[in-house]
Formats: C-alpha cells, structure tokens, sequence
C-alpha cells in the first residue's frame, strides 16, 4: 500500500495513534527522567530531542529549540504510526495478538533508535547500561507501541 492511497479514516488513526504515542511517550520521559530520577528537565529533554538536527546549538536556542525538539518527537512517533499502519494489513500475527504486538512494536523501536538512529545521529554515543535499557525498552513499550497497536487495530476490526 502506497502512502497516497490513505483514506481519510486512515489518516485520522494515524494521527491518533501519533498524538496519543508521542504525547505518552514524551510525558513519561518528563516524568521518569525529569522528575523521579531527576537527572534533566523537560527542556533539557526537548533540547536533546533537538540536537539531533541542530547540534549543540539546541541547547542555547531557548524556546525556538525546545519547540523544534517537541515537534520532531512527534514527527517520530508519526513515522512509527505509519509504519505500523502500513504493515497491519499484511502480518495476520498483528489482528490477533495486539498486546503481544505492541509489546514486540515497543521493543523493535526502541532497537531502530537505540542501535541505528541515535548512533548514527550521535557519532560515539555509548549503548545505555542495562538498567536503562530496560526502563528505556518498558517506557517505549507502554507509551509507543501498545497505544500504536491498538490505535491502528481500533478501525479495522470488523
């Protein structure tokens, strides 16, 4: 399926599956690495986001960079959305299994970020220890691929 041949109600759950993932996902990494660990702050967290565009430069680019990081998460999880979207019609393992799918969704993204694109983006990054890769992979899963699952399985069960 080409991505021009989305109907309109394809769009609309897209777009849902984008704003409740990335919305989840990006409230929880407040949550979590703001304040219960309290490593960074949600600026910081945006700033980082944005980094991988603008460099080093994000971090002194005030509030122009933290609203370019929040937009580029949410273009993140627009893109994982779609990609979902675009493989549920051909893996029958994906009507039937939603949790387990989400589950798998949640794990194989954080694997595509973790070990291609944040590596590739931050030349030298060091894989996360263990513990956050685990806390790291749980966050992903709940926030990202679970909602991903079931948004995009929510039109189609007829």
């Amino acid at each position: 399926m080409r991505v021009s041949k989305i109907g309109r109600s394809g769009r609309n759950t897209i777009l849902s599956a984008s704003l409740v993932a990335g919305t989840l996902d990006i409230l929880a990494a407040f949550l979590v690495y703001a304040v219960i660990l309290e490593k960074t702050s949600p600026a910081r967290i945006l700033m980082s986001i944005a980094s991988g565009i603008f460099g080093k430069a994000a971090y002194s680019g005030g509030t122009p960079m933290i609203i370019s990081g929040l937009l580029l998460h949410f273009l993140i999880a627009f893109i994982f959305s779609v990609f979902y979207y675009l493989i549920y019609p051909h893996l029958a393992f994906l009507h039937r299994r939603k949790l387990i799918s989400g589950i798998l969704y949640g794990i194989f993204i954080w694997l595509v970020m973790n070990l291609g694109v944040l590596p590739t983006v931050f030349k030298g990054m060091p894989l996360p220890d263990p513990g956050a890769a685990i806390l790291g992979i749980a966050i992903v899963i709940v926030a990202v691929g679970i909602p991903i699952a079931y948004i995009i399985a929510a039109p189609r069960r007829r």
